[in-house]
């Protein structure tokens, strides 16, 4: 008789994911293009003492990778919903407007209000996200009001191409590609302090409350029958979960522009692993994202170091050839 394969607890796994995240993050810092040692990693986290490549670490890559990780858990955690929540597979951030919206609204801030300061580019990347996640809504949703699959992704491919064209329209215009690019080139060159202490609020907030909610996205990612069965409030509950997708992508593209695929792969690659249970997706998914983006960095950083090579190339290189394979299997979870 062959043996039951015992499953491994979550709280492992877990574990598992955070070891990965810790050793993930000090390769981080300690690759570069510049020449550093564990021990300036070591001083950097546990004294005040300076010189040349602890300033270097302290000011540049400590910044730079503590984005990296807050911005691979906004869209791998906001990808995650939107996946629950349509029960569409292709579901992302980056594929359904809302990188797209908050692209153009940067683009009409810089025009609209010059010299604007981080929390305003924030804010207007809030806006600009629901407005492009409202229209591809509005566009891929039938007669009866749900959203087909289908619908959503072709809306979401002509919504992005129009709120692109409208940012690249504006840059061209008031002559400001060069501060648009910068944002929209997807990357996390010069990532201060200041940028940190006002996104990592937001998106830790917003992921607080996603793992809150985790429950309740399991339920809808069943069916609107199962989940009315169940008493819950469905206009409210997805309105609230879209809110948190908005507030998350927004934050995200606000510091490190537009960046699709990252929240269409993790969600898939950890339902092979954790199941369907979104109580167990979203917290995995929140390390998982974020263990990816420091490893696509450091890549970005030493594959071709001293040059550097755009973030948003290396995640697209991945990403490209595993949205395919997802289509190819018509939706279904990488396995």
């Amino acid at each position: 008789m062959k043996r039951k394969k015992h499953a491994v607890p979550i709280s492992i796994k877990l574990l598992v994911c955070l070891l990965l995240l810790i050793l993930s993050f000090v390769l981080s810092i300690r690759l570069g293009a510049a020449d550093t040692t564990f021990r300036d990693l070591w001083f950097v986290l546990t004294s005040d003492l300076r010189d040349d490549n602890i300033i270097m670490l302290h000011e540049i890559r400590l910044p730079r990778e503590l984005a990296a990780i807050l911005i691979g858990a906004a869209f791998a955690v906001s990808g995650a919903i939107m996946q629950g929540v349509t029960r569409n597979p292709l579901a992302d951030p980056g594929l359904l407007g809302l990188t797209s919206g908050a692209n153009m609204a940067l683009a009409l801030a810089y025009v609209l209000i010059p010299g604007i300061s981080y929390y305003g580019i924030m804010v207007a990347c809030f806006l600009g996200a629901a407005l492009g996640a409202g229209l591809v809504i509005a566009l891929g949703s039938t007669r009866r009001g749900n959203l087909s699959p289908i619908r959503i992704i072709l809306a979401g491919a002509a919504v992005s191409a129009f709120l692109f064209g409208i940012s690249d329209g504006i840059s061209i215009v008031f002559k400001l590609s060069k501060d648009v690019t910068m944002w929209t080139a997807g990357g996390l060159i010069g990532t201060t302090w200041v940028q940190i202490q006002t996104i990592a609020p937001v998106i830790l907030l917003g992921i607080a409350m996603a793992l809150m909610l985790s429950n309740q996205v399991s339920i809808l990612s069943l069916s609107e029958e199962v989940a009315i069965g169940l008493g819950q409030k469905l206009f409210i509950m997805k309105a609230v979960l879209f809110v948190l997708v908005i507030v998350l992508t927004g934050a995200s593209v606000a510091l490190v522009g537009n960046m699709a695929f990252l929240g269409l792969m993790i969600p898939h690659i950890v339902r092979k692993f954790v199941g369907q249970d979104y109580r167990h997706i979203l917290p995995i998914s929140a390390l998982i994202g974020a263990t990816f983006m420091l490893l696509a960095d450091t890549l970005g950083r030493t594959i071709n170091a001293p040059y550097e090579t755009p973030v948003v190339a290396i995640v697209a290189m991945v990403g490209l050839p595993f949205f395919l394979f997802v289509v190819r299997r018509g939706g279904k979870n990488f396995s």
